[in-house]
């Protein structure tokens, strides 16, 4: 028992993970202190308001963000992905054909643990699945037309709470612990983790920008960044962050990045979809 409760005040203060025995792994004890400890900090923060992170942090940056999102950087990566939908494969299917409710409002449910592949489907990884199934060359993991598709998908879903499963596998038990493992591992020539910036440092600045919250931060996801002078996908979120510590990125569509995305979307279980977002 004391050893479950020390793993689980680990996640607060943001050291490393071990890998844990499937029997030891507790998603639901994580959960709780995930959310126990950034509401603790932030008491004032209303809780849907975290997926909007820097914007929940700082005041003047909400004010700018609201300005901004009266004529949305993202509208056109969502009109965009919505002709993609409407678009025919060459085989005459489409991308509603691959998605339970035809692709629409189905964003709060990936990542998901697959039993039969024995891996977790991201809906970037679910988007390129559907594409390779009829004949369709895959998107780039990192740049606009998944940016777009993932866009208007995430869109439909708006205000649904995410609902992220972890079943009672041993494979998904494992699959959650390794991301989990992955967020709280320093890496780099920084020597940052994930948790270094998104939950020791959340709402703190570095430059000009202010770090998000960890909790809920792919609720908002794919986004604009007015660094990057257009929108990205989860995947090229993780990527930069690995190259802004100096460390190594993965490749798209890496187990890695699937299993980091699964623990992180089922910490933010409840939560509301917000994206496509924006960020500085």
């Amino acid at each position: 028992m004391l050893r479950k409760f020390c793993i689980a005040v680990a996640i607060v203060v943001g050291t490393a993970q071990p890998l844990l025995a499937a029997s030891d792994v507790n998603p639901q004890a994580d959960a709780k202190a995930f959310k126990d400890y950034f509401t603790k900090r932030f008491p004032k923060v209303p809780l849907n308001d975290f997926v909007n992170g820097p914007y929940s942090m700082d005041e003047g940056l909400r004010k700018q963000w609201q300005a901004i999102d009266a004529f949305p950087p993202y509208e056109f990566a969502v009109e965009q992905g919505k002709q993609m939908f409407a678009t025919p494969f060459k085989n005459g299917k489409s991308y509603a054909d691959c998605f339970a409710n035809k692709g629409i409002g189905v964003r709060q449910n990936y990542p998901y643990f697959d039993a039969k592949s024995g891996q977790v489907i991201t809906l970037e990884v679910a988007v390129n699945q559907c594409r390779e199934a009829n004949g369709e060359k895959p998107l780039d993991y990192t740049k606009d037309d998944m940016a777009s598709v993932t866009a208007y998908m995430a869109f439909t879903s708006r205000g649904k709470p995410f609902d992220i499963k972890i079943p009672d596998d041993p494979r998904a038990l494992a699959a959650y612990n390794k991301g989990k493992e992955y967020f709280y591992t320093r890496r780099g020539q920084l020597n940052f983790s994930c948790a270094s910036c998104h939950v020791q440092s959340a709402g703190d600045h570095i430059r000009t920008e202010v770090l998000a919250p960890a909790f809920g931060i792919t609720a908002a996801l794919p986004i604009y960044r007015s660094a990057w002078g257009g929108m990205g996908t989860t995947t090229r979120r993780l990527r930069t962050c690995n190259g802004q510590v100096r460390g190594v990125p993965l490749p798209g569509g890496d187990e890695l990045y699937r299993d980091v995305e699964y623990f992180l979307s089922y910490m933010a279980n409840g939560l509301p979809i917000s994206g496509p977002g924006t960020r500085p």
